[in-house]
Order: C-alpha cells, then sequence, then structure tokens
C-alpha cells in the first residue's frame, strides 16, 4: 500500500501507534462508564432480593418475637429447624401498621433452596396480618416484647 505524499514509513507507524492508544484509551473510558453504570447499589440488592423472595418464596408461619425501631425480629422452622431472622423496615415505613399491636399473626416468605433467606414484609407482599378486632391479637400481643 502506498503511503501519502511526504510520509515515510516510520511517520504512518507512529500515526498508526497514535490511533491504536486513542482507541485504547476510549474503549477503556466507554468499559469504565458501563461498569459504574451496572453495579448495584445495596439498597437495590436488598430491594430485589425482597421481591424474588415474595415472587418465589415459600410461606409459613413465624412468630414475631421483638420490635426495634425499624427492625423486625422473628422466628419461624422449616423442617425441624428453627431459625431467627431480622428485617430492617425503614424502607418499607408505608406498609407497617402504625400499632404493632393489633399484628394478629406473621407469615414469612422464606427460600427452599436457602431457608435462612426469609422476610415478612415486602413492596408487593406483606407477612403482618393485622387483626380486625382489638381483642383478635391478644395471643401475639404477649409474645411481643418492645425495646
Amino acid at each position: 500500500m502506498p503511503l501519502p505524499l511526504g510520509w515515510s514509513y516510520g511517520t504512518a507507524q507512529a500515526v498508526t501507534l497514535a490511533l491504536g492508544g486513542l482507541l485504547t484509551v476510549l474503549l477503556a473510558i466507554l468499559g469504565y462508564r458501563a461498569w459504574r453504570d451496572s453495579r448495584v447499589t445495596p439498597e437495590e440488592r436488598e430491594r430485589r432480593r425482597r421481591d424474588a423472595l415474595a415472587a418465589h418464596g415459600k410461606m409459613g408461619d413465624a412468630v414475631l418475637v421483638e420490635i426495634r425501631e425499624d427492625l423486625l425480629f422473628y422466628t419461624y422452622a422449616v423442617r425441624g429447624v428453627e431459625y431467627t431472622a431480622s428485617q430492617d423496615v425503614s424502607s418499607l415505613t408505608e406498609r407497617v401498621p402504625r400499632d404493632y399491636s393489633s399484628i394478629a399473626s406473621v407469615a414469612v416468605k422464606f427460600d427452599p433452596r436457602n431457608p435462612a433467606n426469609s422476610i415478612v414484609l415486602a413492596e408487593g407482599w406483606s407477612g403482618l396480618r393485622v387483626g380486625h378486632a382489638a381483642g383478635a391479637a391478644g395471643d401475639s400481643h404477649n409474645q411481643l416484647r418492645r425495646s
């Protein structure tokens, strides 16, 4: 291939190397931006976990043990093994009843392959069953300890 007028072989090689370097830098910048934009925040990861459990988790009964600020502590049993877990519900405040004494029963959704992975509340599902009368939550209310 003939070189453009006034170019020597060394000049063409230098231009090719410069363009190759520029292309490498541009691809690195585009790759970094794609990687940065694809990273998932911890809040989004937790929301996705709740959504997956709400959609595909197995349901069971749970006992609400304690409530501390925005943390719900609960226990449940799967195939004879008792699990104790907690869930931060600070991002789900609109789904949490204002009066915890009205909670009559609690359901849990868990991953059958990993029963320790569980929830009692999600954006599209709630395991907190609110009693209609004040006396309906009598047994559950006695099991709660509020700190």
